[in-house]
């Protein structure tokens, strides 16, 4: 099977929260709402440098998957 780039999660524990889920390397979860990021792969072989802006690009994806997403979403209704 093969899986989107991003996914959108849900949980009614956390009835606030926006998940988007990574699933290529390196594999997250991020909360839009507080952009706290779950890692599921080690990023240790990768400099700080790389990290960060790895990481920026990332979350900036993330956004843009979920405002994509949710215009969509408005545009059906």
């Amino acid at each position: 099977m093969e899986l989107p780039k991003f996914l959108l999660g849900d949980n009614t524990d956390y009835q606030e929260a926006i998940f988007v889920i990574h699933t290529e390397y390196p594999r997250f979860v991020i909360n839009l709402q507080d952009d706290d990021i779950t890692w599921f792969d080690d990023l240790e072989e990768e400099s700080e440098e790389e990290i960060l802006d790895l990481v920026q690009d990332l979350v900036a994806q993330a956004n843009a998957f979920f405002d994509r997403e949710t215009a969509r979403f408005e545009h059906e209704a």
